[in-house]
């Protein structure tokens, strides 16, 4: 997810990715305020703009697919592979536009300035029509797969802008919509394919993105230094309390819904082949020791970028490979 863009309610607003998280090309600790830093060559100032780093949130768009049991087919999974590609190329082009229309500001901050657009890498014209390709490339990209797909990307475009123009100012309705970010990447995939999303699926998906939004906002909250609307504007009408709450509601729907998720796969094994070790049900305990996992890590103060937390973290990489291990198993024996 990237970070946000705007220093207050008053800040420009541009299309920017609906997930919070940005790879900004500038050290974790950048040095001294003031001190020089070598121009990067404009090949290597594009690709970081890009924020590959970010595509592996993406990676949601095999979920369907990988569910439905479909990746091992080739037009499938070629299907599938576009949905990635398709929205890569549409994050890309909101980081662009987005930095774009804030390089300004952001010459004024510690951090954003090393961003290569503010940096003056990359020609803000520039930046603004690659911005522009990627998008339309990206709506074109999906066309290859599956019109469905080029509905989700267009819509997944239309979320953005709303975000930023709107919506990452309202309350309640900013962590929504960066939640919907991500279940419209799970979309994707089922729509790239033609395949049914059950609707324990659809459950897990809307209320684990949301378990993770509120994780990061709450990060957000501890972790800010001055007024919380500097860095964000609806950070000032966040308590803890209320982000421990929405954390717990989606924490107790997704654990809910993945049990029940298992059990209606279990049972639709067995109407096709009888099942000697319950795969599906067994794949609960992992998914539910990551969970568990993932808030506890929350809760000390991290969650602030999710990707990074998951990616970093060997407990959980463990426990997602079990889960992954003990739902392939699943799948090939039914």
């Amino acid at each position: 997810m990237h970070t946000d863009h705007d220093a207050g309610r008053g800040a420009t607003t541009t299309v920017t990715e609906v997930t919070d998280d940005a790879l900004t090309g500038a050290p974790t600790s950048p040095p001294d305020e003031h001190a020089p830093r070598r121009r990067r060559p404009l090949v290597v100032a594009l690709l970081v703009e890009a924020r590959p780093k970010q595509w592996a949130k993406n990676i949601l768009v095999f979920a369907a697919p990988g569910a439905a049991s479909v990746l091992t087919e080739r037009t499938e999974l070629l299907q599938t592979l576009v949905a990635f590609v398709a929205f890569c190329l549409a994050a890309s082009g909101t980081y662009y536009l987005n930095d774009a229309g804030d390089a300004e500001a952001d010459r004024r901050h510690p951090t954003k300035r090393f961003r290569p657009i503010a940096a003056g890498e990359i020609p803000v014209p520039l930046a603004q029509g690659i911005g522009g390709i990627l998008i339309a490339s990206s709506v074109a990209v999906s066309f290859l797969a599956h019109w469905q797909l080029a509905v989700t990307i267009v819509g997944y475009v239309v979320l953005t802008t709303t975000y930023t123009v709107w919506l990452k100012h309202v309350v309640v309705f900013d962590v929504i919509a960066v939640a919907a970010g991500f279940v419209l990447r799970a979309i994707a995939g089922a729509a790239a394919t033609d395949v049914e999303i059950s609707n324990w699926f659809f459950i897990v998906a809307t209320f684990g993105s949301l378990f993770m939004v509120a994780g990061k906002r709450h990060a957000e909250v501890r972790e800010v230094n001055g007024p919380r609307g500097s860095t964000r504007s609806t950070l000032t009408d966040y308590s803890e309390s209320y982000l421990e709450y929405l954390r717990s509601v989606s924490t107790g729907v997704v654990l809910v819904a993945y049990c029940l998720w298992a059990f209606e796969k279990a049972d639709l094994a067995r109407t096709l082949q009888p099942q000697p070790v319950p795969w599906f049900q067994l794949s609960i305990v992992p998914f539910a020791i990551a969970i568990l996992r993932y808030a506890f890590l929350v809760d000390r103060g991290q969650g602030g970028a999710p990707e990074e937390v998951v990616l970093s973290d060997r407990v959980l990489i463990g426990l997602g490979a079990v889960w992954v291990v003990l739902f392939a198993i699943g799948l090939r024996a039914s």
